[in-house]
């Protein structure tokens, strides 16, 4: 049966319906509060006239409908089969930056804590949404410096021979290495740590106080004055938040700029009457832009699942579906919720600063406008859930022509630029990084990167200086897991490493290899990384290059018969290669060598290029 004629068929009830092309892929889904009213009207002609609706008609080759007992059903139905299928004629939700939780990894022996933006099922407890970012961040830094539980990769089921820095700045206590801490005393401090974030202040600080006063008593009073300085902190914490709450109702503000099919989006939080934080969007393909799909399509995909939800939403269009997600979203937040469109007053005025912030946003991703090494380094903390903004990167790439003349270079970016002066070539020997002398199979990169590595910071722990920020590595997983093991076999732990694979152009960090980051090609952040992964390789090309015309040239000349290495090293430090050699001729060569030899190498040239 056609698509028209199963549309006049359908049930004049609500519910969600999907377009399919020839191969059975879901093209777009929406939802209707009369699905056969709705359905039947993409095959009027009369709407073909619209760009977008003709292009969707044209490809429809099958329709499915779901029947649900209300409007509202259809419109969560219609969220769910978005995101399942993410039709291409759908407005998708595309997000350089989702919202932060904290993970608590309340299943290990040795709880720690993580800055992530995925909530997964896996036994840890998340908290959070976090807006600011920055908050989440300092959340975590309070928690190191306080309760010294850590964020780190380190495997903790084993003993280290040495813990990582975070042990000496005193912001983990070091269950990593046998004798630094107490199973109990870890206990303690995992348990406060939770309590905080669960926000159970008053428990935890009327549990600081008891632990206070029993340290007092047994005259323990570094460990007292500890206890005091904490609960200081936490009451600052709650009279800070306090005043916070009492300023002002809880409110977003999102607006957008267009120039289809490049669209910007800007999603301001104020929370207490201030601006806490901004969410940037954007598109590449949105050919045909319709503001009243545009707006209502990104709402639902925002809201409709959201953890936390403010007391007015407000945007610069109105649309059909406003009072039913209205509605929905104010069941949900368990207060009211209102979405509007202010024309006057201070309330406009700060929705047009929100659309002149979408179209600098605009400006500066499809403009090319350069932003700040400073702005670049944030953004690629966050897209890389990273404790700390990096100030230097060293990257690595291997390159050769099937296993030979193997060599390896590394790169340094630091504070916003190329450092060509600590740029660093290696000869890879066969040494496979874990000191065994064990030679590397052909083509063997993950063995040679393993060498490299090793050698690179075993030098610096020899010279006792600082590790980079991160390390990028050229390749995939196995890449990255061939650089991780180099660093473990220095005892080198909880080391920012990264490796960008590339085709994908997918980023994979280590410890969150199942959680691999895919960022838009007008990231900025991607470009830097593919302007240090670009850089790196060029100089192991040039590198291996170098290696391989210096080792054939010599070869030529080495297997002239009579002609030794010094002579052969003589010729080419005046000639400069081995076709000056052969143009210079017998007299020329008879300055620097034996009129016999002349003749004798030049004969020898003149046959090899014969062959």
């Amino acid at each position: 049966m056609e698509p028209r004629e199963k549309a006049a068929q359908l049930p004049e009830s609500p519910g969600a319906y999907l377009f399919k092309d020839a191969g059975g892929t879901v093209l777009y889904v929406g939802k209707a509060r009369n699905l056969r009213s709705r359905v039947r009207s993409y095959f009027l002609e009369s709407r073909w006239m619209d760009a977008k609706t003709g292009s969707l008609a044209r490809e429809i080759a099958d329709l499915e409908t779901i029947v649900v007992g209300n409007e509202r059903e259809a419109l969560a139905l219609e969220h769910n089969l978005i995101k399942k299928y993410r039709p291409k004629f759908n407005v998708l939700l595309r997000d350089d930056k989702t919202y932060p939780y904290i993970k608590f990894t309340a299943a290990e022996k040795y709880p720690r804590v993580y800055f992530t933006r995925k909530i997964k099922k896996d036994g840890s407890l998340y908290f959070g949404p976090y807006f600011p970012a920055g908050l989440a961040r300092r959340i975590l830094h309070f928690i190191h410096k306080r309760f010294m539980v850590p964020s780190c990769t380190v495997d903790l089921t084993r003993n280290h021979p040495r813990p990582c820095l975070q042990y000496y700045i005193k912001r983990c206590l070091g269950p990593c290495v046998a004798g630094f801490t107490t199973d109990e005393h870890y206990a303690e401090a995992a348990r406060d740590a939770r309590m905080f974030l669960e926000g159970r202040r008053h428990d935890l600080m009327k549990s600081l106080e008891e632990r206070m006063t029993t340290a007092a008593e047994k005259e323990l009073f570094e460990q007292a004055a500890a206890y005091r300085d904490l609960l200081r902190t936490l009451e600052d914490i709650e009279e800070r938040q306090r005043i916070a709450a009492a300023q002002g109702d809880d409110t977003d503000v999102f607006a957008y700029y267009a120039e289809p099919p490049l669209v910007a989006a800007n999603l301001f939080h104020l929370r207490g009457g201030r601006v806490v934080d901004r969410r940037e969007f954007y598109w590449e393909d949105l050919e045909e832009f319709d503001p009243k799909e545009f707006v209502p399509s990104l709402l639902k995909q925002l809201y409709l699942e959201a953890e936390y939800l403010p007391k007015a939403i407000h945007v610069s269009e109105d649309f059909e579906e406003r009072a039913l997600l209205e509605e929905t979203l104010t069941e949900r937040a368990g207060h009211k919720l209102e979405i509007c469109t202010p024309q006057r007053g201070s309330k406009r005025a700060f929705l047009d600063l929100v659309e002149n912030n979408a179209k600098h946003s605009f400006e500066q991703r499809f403009r090319v406008l350069k932003p700040t090494s400073k702005a670049i380094g944030e953004a690629l903390q966050s897209a890389l859930n990273l404790l700390e903004e990096p100030k230097r990167i060293e990257s690595f790439d291997i390159s050769h022509i099937q296993g030979t003349d193997t060599v390896a270079s590394m790169v340094v970016w630091e504070n916003g630029r190329m450092k060509k002066s600590e740029y660093r070539k290696f000869i890879i020997r066969g040494d496979d990084g874990g000191g065994n002398g064990v030679l590397p199979r052909l083509n063997d990169d993950f063995s040679s990167m393993r060498e490299a590595v090793t050698r690179r910071y075993r030098r610096l722990q020899e010279e006792k200086r600082e590790m980079p920020s991160l390390i990028l590595i050229d390749g995939g997983i196995g890449q990255l897991h061939a650089a991780a093991q180099a660093l473990e076999s220095l005892q080198i732990i909880n080391q920012p490493v990264a490796s960008i694979a590339k085709k994908e152009e997918v980023l994979f960090v280590l410890g969150q290899e199942d959680e691999p980051i895919v960022l838009e090609r007008h990231s900025p952040v991607l470009h830097l990384i593919q302007q240090i992964r670009d850089e790196t390789h060029r100089f192991a090309v040039t590198f291996h290059r170098q290696r391989r015309g210096k080792r054939q040239t010599q070869s030529v000349l080495n297997e002239i018969p009579g002609v030794g290495p010094k002579t052969a090293q003589k010729l080419l430090k005046e000639f400069g290669s081995v076709a000056n050699i052969q143009r210079a001729g017998v007299e020329k060569l008879s300055a620097i060598i034996s009129r016999k030899s002349a003749e004798k190498i030049l004969a020898g040239l003149e046959h090899s290029n014969k062959q």
